[in-house]
């Protein structure tokens, strides 16, 4: 059952405000009905030796092989960052088992308050004593496990007082942190895995993303984000790659943080990284790499993001127009708008074949939602045939919103598909008749009016016995073998 806090009605409340009651009794419904367990189990002293081992081993096999060792520069911008806090922060960087790492804590308080508070924790904890930064030093080897701290003349936001930390960060990826939250011990160790792992089209990849949870600060954790690997188009709707992320280094130079997007900084920075890949000629699904395990503890309180959302509804508008823009400077003709949730939109395309697929000409196809007797029964499949978020009521939005956002997908169901023009004929080779077309309205759940319509695929001149999964798998194989993406839209859907 979904916890019930204070925090979480205060969400109910605001979300009834935005979506009127019908929509929010369906949130409510599914949130307290949400069963899926999750407990997070803090390593144990013999746990963490044995990866400090395996470090050891990781460093001294990558050295004799001739490879690159990882190096990390951890950036955590500070303002009167509660003590409490900053030490949960510190230790859980002095205890990695991987010993390549800096930590550069960025201060722009304007009073001793972080500083006298990292004295006191260095010594409580027998840290080595840090020493502060300045422009200019030649020192350009990362040492192991060094407390790095820098002074900022003033505080000029997040983005900025990030970015201060670029001229002294000297490791090869730069990892960021927020100042109120923690790394599991593991956390370097399995990026620098990842960074040396089974990539073969790249030496290295340029960003790695770890899966994170929700954090009460004592010792209860929840809310797992079981991320997916990287899946371009449901990144279009939401920042769910978030913490923890590393970034080769000379790709977050020459990028950096843009001030004009505090709040979603982190989302609007991926985004310009796929941006800057593709305009590499480098695929984004090769050049970004997903460790699927809890690497980062978010930590919940009244005024952070992950509590309380309200607390930073600015950031989710930043969110939504750094998602403009990275339309805009694909050229395509698109606009960003938010969906019920906050924090989550969708790229309303405008073309003319369809207002699904726009002029996405990385888009081969796009397909919706089969829903029967008020369930979802057909749309997303994976290369088996599985269903994604088989079962899901109408009206309810699946793990984490999902089941409600655009997503690229293996294949989808010829039942509810819109191909653009260019591979009908592919279309009819392989699936042996023409492509016919009818018209398909689509609704606007949250205005509860009809938004578009788009032509598709009119599944009435398929054969009566015809094998629709085999089918539509077939056809989304050719689709993919052309270099073409698939995407998912739930907002179209076809009775079953």
């Amino acid at each position: 059952m979904g916890k019930l806090t204070i925090a979480n009605l205060k969400k109910t409340l605001y979300y009834l405000r935005r979506n009127g009651l019908q929509n929010t009794w369906n949130a409510a419904r599914e949130r307290l009905s949400a069963t899926e367990p999750y407990s997070f189990r803090p390593l144990s002293e013999e746990e963490k030796k044995t990866l400090r081992e395996q470090a050891r081993e990781c460093i001294r096999n990558w050295s004799e092989a001739g490879k690159e060792v990882p190096s990390f520069s951890i950036l955590v911008p500070a303002y009167r960052t509660n003590p409490t806090f900053l030490k949960d922060l510190v230790v859980s960087v002095q205890e990695q088992a991987y010993p390549l790492w800096e930590l550069l804590l960025l201060d722009a308080s304007g009073d001793e308050s972080v500083y006298a508070a990292l004295k006191d924790i260095c010594k409580e904890t027998h840290l080595p004593m840090f020493s502060e930064r300045l422009v200019g030093d030649e020192d350009d080897a990362v040492n192991v496990g060094s407390i790095r701290y820098v002074r900022l003349a003033k505080n000029d936001g997040i983005s900025e007082n990030t970015n201060a930390g670029i001229p002294y960060a000297r490791g090869r990826y730069v990892g960021l942190l927020d100042h109120d939250d923690v790394l599991t011990p593991d956390a370097l160790l399995e990026m620098a895995k990842a960074i040396r792992g089974e990539k073969e089209t790249l030496e290295a990849p340029l960003l790695v993303y770890s899966d994170e949870d929700k954090w009460d600060g004592a010792g209860q954790y929840y809310e797992r984000n079981r991320k997916e690997d990287f899946n371009f188009d449901l990144l279009l709707s939401n920042n769910y790659i978030c913490h923890f992320l590393v970034m080769e280094r000379e790709l977050f130079c020459e990028l950096r943080l843009r001030k004009e997007f505090d709040g979603a900084q982190d989302y609007d920075l991926v985004l310009r990284a796929v941006a800057e890949m593709m305009v590499r000629g480098l695929s984004p699904e090769q050049a970004i790499c997903h460790v699927p395990k809890v690497l980062y503890h978010w930590r919940c309180h009244g005024g952070s993001t992950a509590e309380n959302p309200q607390s930073k509804l600015y950031a989710y508008e930043a969110g939504k127009r750094a998602l403009q823009d990275f339309a805009d400077g694909q050229g395509w003709n698109a606009k960003a708008v938010d969906l019920k949730h906050v924090g989550f939109y969708r790229l309303n395309y405008v073309g003319d074949e369809s207002s699904v697929l726009g002029n996405r000409h990385d888009l081969g196809a796009v397909g919706g939602k089969l829903i029967s007797q008020r369930v979802l029964v057909g749309g997303r499949m994976a290369r088996d045939g599985s269903i994604y978020y088989e079962g899901l009521k109408e009206g309810f939005s699946g793990y984490l919103h999902r089941g409600v956002l655009t997503q690229d997908a293996e294949a989808v169901d010829l039942r509810c598909i819109c191909v653009a023009k260019e591979f009908w004929p592919l279309f009819e080779k392989v699936v042996g008749v023409p492509y016919v077309t009818r018209r398909l309205f689509i609704q606007d759940e949250k205005k509860n009016q009809k938004s578009f319509e788009v032509e598709i695929f009119d599944a009435e001149t398929l054969p009566k016995d015809a094998e629709v999964k085999k089918l539509s798998l077939l056809f989304c194989k050719a689709l993919r073998e052309q270099g073409k993406r698939i995407m998912w839209d739930p907002e179209f859907m076809v009775q079953s």
